[in-house]
């Protein structure tokens, strides 16, 4: 099997996560428990989770010239990422991600940073990585004109093409139709467009209209259930086994990696969504969306058991 070469073209977050008994009331102060500064981000992820399984990528995007930005780089480095595409911006903070979480709830503020500051001509200046790519992952952290820059680059070069359209927003269709797979979950496929789907036959209903309308292939993701593709007018669910969760953070972020990973690596398109859910699965049992992200052979070894799940 092939060594397959990816780019991920998105965002870079530090999740600062403050862990409280409760809530602060409107002006209230109180004292935390305690602090976790935990590198994040779905591009970051992402590129993290190919690179554990043993993939070539290139992470594109942008961090500012501060702490925290080296930290993200050094952790996409560490992991085995290049990092020579990232820019640097002087003068604007890295993004962040700030977490209160209590033990019934958790409320976040994200300040995109440099981020929203990537453009379509940082994208442009990517271009050779993007056309001698195997697959290109993309989501929506970074500005659309960007993604869209990205994903045209792709597809003029014959480059199978992945947007994760997460965090959910509507899109234009100039972007959809520039994509060979999209990859929602339940609440963004319904968020795009798609439609709330009350069974597996209405949701096989909707992505069958919805791939004749744009002309892609569509998974969307289900959870504890595993992830859904629509082949031969059946819906084929991918099952996820039943695992104890740590933290479900990076889940999504670690199915669009292994799925990535394993189209690029030559697998049919039925056996690459299996062995991402199962990646995604052993990515919840571990605290960290990046620390989480398995290797090859713990991936390999999930999706080699899947016969006795």
């Amino acid at each position: 099997m092939k060594t397959p070469n990816l780019v991920v073209v998105g965002s870079l977050n530090m999740d600062l996560v403050v862990s409280s008994s409760r809530m602060p009331l409107v002006g209230e102060t109180i004292e935390g428990e305690a602090i976790h500064y935990i590198p994040g981000g779905k591009g970051a992820n992402q590129a993290v989770g190919c690179a554990r399984l043993g993939a070539s990528v290139t992470m594109v995007g942008a961090a500012g010239d501060d702490a925290f930005g080296a930290q993200l780089i050094d952790a996409l480095a560490q992991a085995g990422a290049r990092t020579d595409r990232i820019a640097r911006l002087p003068g604007v903070p890295t993004g962040t991600a700030t977490i209160l979480h209590t033990p019934a709830d958790n409320c976040i503020v994200i300040v995109p940073g440099a981020n929203g500051q990537v453009t379509p001509d940082m994208i442009e200046a990517s271009r050779e990585a993007i056309q001698a790519a195997d697959a290109l992952l993309v989501q929506l952290e970074v500005p659309l004109p960007s993604v869209e820059r990205a994903l045209r680059i792709a597809r003029e070069a014959g480059v199978t093409t992945i947007l994760n359209p997460a965090p959910a927003k509507p899109l234009p269709d100039a972007i959809l139709a520039l994509a060979d797979w999209v990859t929602p979950n339940e609440t963004e496929f319904a968020a795009l467009g798609g439609g709330a789907a009350e069974d597996d036959a209405s949701l096989a209903a909707a992505i069958e209209r919805w791939e004749a309308r744009y002309g892609h292939r569509l998974v969307v993701t289900l959870g504890s259930r595993g992830a859904a593709t629509v082949e031969g007018g059946r819906l084929r669910v991918a099952p996820a086994p039943k695992v104890t969760p740590v933290d479900t953070t990076g889940a999504g972020d670690c199915l669009n990696a292994a799925f990535a990973f394993a189209l690029a690596s030559g697998r049919p398109a039925e056996d690459a969504l299996e062995f991402a859910v199962r990646a995604a699965s052993l990515s919840v049992t571990r605290f960290g969306a990046q620390a989480g992200m398995p290797t090859l052979p713990e991936a390999e070894a999930a999706f080699a058991d899947r016969g006795g799940a």
